[in-house]
């Protein structure tokens, strides 16, 4: 079978080649046209038809500054997808750009299936009309997804979490307390994690009042977990913190507790058992914040929260997102009180939650199962 997959950021690039090494395992005859990154180049052994570090565009302003290659890069995907006429198109979440796809793929009666929802439950809900005009069937990572697209009469299948299979397997090499501050000449002292996230945006808005609330425990030491993408002077400019790159798990498993910019961090982090409270300041305006109430659909913003359909954890966001706030959350979560034991015990709940099917390979086997045999004739 031919299998054309497009991951358009960093995540999709990851989830994208342990789909395309389950393809592999399921289909040895698999063949790969892809959109996406250096892993999944390995993964299928090709080259991509656009490297996604040419699609990653994040913001209004950035993607006005780039819509003359959005728009090239649109007319390349559609003339290499229509030119390959693969067995099925895979696409991985990144919505704006797949569902134009999705539109010229059933136009061709190619297959389509979604790998990773795109987050329309919270925002945009309307683009359940492009999914179900263009899309054949849906593979989920989170199981409260399974509720929405039910609601909506649509396919869609829960496959499993990958950070859950990346964890499990990460587990038994994170690093022991000792060798994790020998390692990184720490001094011996319990650790607050900040995580404010990969982006510059991101960390010039979170970092200065998650380092504002942590100086109220001068007897912890707060550890920056560093962005790839990010300079040393960055961090620099905000504060003389240790930046630990490439150890973000490590860090989560040495640390005391955490304070987590929302996102696939709070989930891994509650995944390694860490404490956290999530931080999201953006610009912090009351305003911003009626907004955004207004257009997101769901009651919590963070992962471990919305799987568990509680709040397992404190959300500080936007106005109510202050360097007081954050210390008032975080202090209990610092010793063993009840507070943190309940954390704790929702963690163990979101994680029965999630279950035990490996994402990628219970996709992999999903799609090639449900594709026709290839004797058949599509019609174009």
């Amino acid at each position: 079978m031919h299998y054309f997959i497009i991951a358009g950021e960093a995540s999709g690039d990851l989830h994208g080649a342990a789909l395309v090494s389950a393809l592999r395992q399921t289909d040895p005859d698999a063949r790969f046209s892809f959109l996406g990154g250096d892993r999944m180049t390995a993964a299928a052994g090709v080259s991509p038809i656009i490297h996604n570090r040419d699609m990653a565009f994040m913001g209004f302003s950035e993607v006005l500054r780039h819509l003359g290659k959005i728009f090239s890069n649109l007319s390349v995907t559609r003339r290499a997808l229509l030119a390959d006429k693969p067995d099925c198109l895979i696409l991985i979440d990144y919505p704006s750009f797949n569902l134009k796809v999705a539109k010229t793929a059933a136009a061709a009666s190619i297959p389509v299936y979604y790998y990773i929802s795109p987050k329309i439950w919270a925002w945009k809900e309307w683009r359940i009309k492009a999914i179900k005009r263009y899309v054949s069937r849906m593979f989920s990572i989170l199981p409260f997804e399974r509720q929405f697209y039910n609601r909506h009469n649509f396919p869609v299948d829960y496959v499993g979490n990958p950070s859950v299979e990346e964890i499990d397997a990460l587990r038994p090499r994170l690093m022991t307390r000792d060798r994790f501050l020998a390692e990184h000449k720490l001094r011996d002292r319990p650790i607050i994690a900040l995580l404010p996230g990969s982006r510059m945006g991101e960390i010039r808005c979170n970092l200065p009042v998650m380092v504002e609330a942590a100086r109220r425990f001068p007897q912890y030491r707060p550890v920056i977990a560093g962005a790839q993408s990010i300079p040393d002077e960055a961090y620099a400019a905000i504060c003389d913190y240790p930046v630990l790159r490439d150890a973000t798990y490590d860090l989560l498993a040495n640390s005391r507790a955490a304070l987590v910019t929302s996102g696939t961090a709070t989930l891994e982090t509650a995944l390694i058992a860490t404490p956290q409270v999530v931080v999201y300041r953006s610009n912090g305006s009351k305003l911003a914040y009626k907004i955004m109430r207004r257009l997101i659909k769901v009651d919590h913003i963070s992962l471990p929260n919305l799987i568990a359909d509680r709040a397992i954890i404190p959300e500080l966001i936007l106005h109510n997102c202050t360097p007081d706030t954050i210390a008032e959350a975080l202090a209990p979560l610092l010793t063993d009180t009840p507070v943190r034991d309940a954390q704790l015990r929702g963690y163990e709940e979101m994680r029965r939650q999630l279950g035990t099917s490996t994402a990628a390979t219970t996709t992999a086997r999903l799609i090639h199962s449900s594709l026709p045999t290839s004797d058949f004739v599509r019609q174009v």
